[in-house]
């Protein structure tokens, strides 16, 4: 559902509208009339004020809770206020000094990356999440090495010296020129690239019918990218902190969409996708209960900002998730500075490689 835009609401709505949603933010309760008329600055009576509340409830910008008279934001309302409203301001120095001190520890990637989201879930009374680099060698080398008639060792050498083999099972005896016939076909096509950037265009190939290859080395072929894309899609990719921050004295009138929430962000691979849309952001991405479908069931929201490296290349991706009423004004900003952070940090090769 499309809500109606800024300008189509008056002065007095937009008013009444920005501190319904503060104050829900705020408090995780729905917001009434009295509480309204006593906050001060509307010089409007409880009747006036519920009579824009209703017109604000008929535009789809707030929603009604039937265990309450006042009035909640919608997932349209939020949009519209993070879009159209919202103010924020930079990190104070003290949140500064707390995402800074965690990052300033050294060590490993991986323990940076902890104390990132620890400062981001302590800050932001949310679950800090921040992507681990995706680890994509550059590649020099594959090779299949029989090792009986239905099994084979699938090699991958790295640029970086790296190497790494992975087991094949084959459903026919296969030929030594087989094995060697496809190792040489993905060998010309991965050099200098990862396999990611390889693997479309050596698809495309087979699937064209332009690879040149026998059925047997084609299934080869195949079977050595399936079995490396699927162990990078089990490879641990988030660090997440600050569960326990979304069991907050609010969440228990919506235990079912916490219960929702914490199973999600057990899901390494399902929170990996949601951070991956914000990858190609240039900015901060705010992603609002539907809007993700991923996050939907729990009526979450994500707030995530990329990271590069040394070369302006995006390596992962920092965030908070949390329930809708999330301080957005709050935390984005702290969000913006953390990534900003990590990528100062890489960019000066402050982590250790081990």
């Amino acid at each position: 559902m499309a809500g109606p835009t800024l300008t189509e609401l008056s002065a007095r709505a937009r008013d009444i509208f920005r501190l319904v949603v503060e104050g829900y933010i705020a408090s995780g309760v729905p917001v009434g009339s009295k509480t309204l008329a006593g906050s001060g600055g509307l010089n409007l009576s409880p009747a006036s004020i519920r009579s824009v509340l209703q017109e604000l409830q008929d535009a789809g910008l707030l929603a009604a809770p039937h265990t309450s008279a006042g009035r909640v934001p919608t997932e349209v309302g939020l949009r519209l206020f993070v879009d159209g409203i919202m103010q924020v301001a930079e990190p104070s120095l003290a949140e500064r000094a707390q995402i800074e001190r965690g990052l300033a520890q050294g060590g490993t990637i991986e323990s940076a990356l902890a104390a990132a989201s620890a400062a981001l879930s302590e800050l932001s009374a949310g679950a800090g999440v921040v992507m681990v680099p995706r680890r994509e060698p550059r590649l020099l080398q594959i090779s299949f090495v029989p090792l009986s008639s239905h099994r084979a060792l699938v090699v991958l050498v790295a640029e970086d010296g790296g190497v790494e083999n992975r087991v094949i099972e084959l459903a026919e005896p296969v030929m030594p020129g087989v094995l060697e016939a496809a190792g040489n076909y993905l060998t010309a096509r991965l050099t200098g690239r990862t396999l990611a950037e390889a693997a479309q265009g050596i698809a495309h190939e087979i699937a064209s019918g332009k690879s040149a290859l026998d059925a047997a080395s084609t299934d080869l072929v195949r079977r050595g990218l399936a079995v490396w894309s699927h162990d990078a899609a089990q490879r641990p990719v988030l660090v997440v902190r600050g569960q326990a921050n979304l069991l907050d004295d609010a969440a228990v009138q919506d235990l079912e969409r916490v219960r929702q929430l914490l199973e999600e962000l057990e899901s390494v691979e399902s929170i990996a996708h949601v951070l991956d849309a914000a990858r190609e952001a240039e900015a901060t991405r705010i992603f609002i209960g539907s809007e993700n479908r991923l996050m939907s069931l729990s009526g979450s929201a994500v707030i995530a900002t990329p990271w590069r490296d040394g070369d302006g290349r995006v390596v992962g991706v920092v965030g908070v998730i949390g329930p809708t009423r999330l301080n957005y004004a709050r935390v984005v900003p702290m969000v913006d500075f953390t990534a900003q952070s990590l990528s100062k940090l890489i960019g000066q090769d402050g982590f250790s490689r081990k």
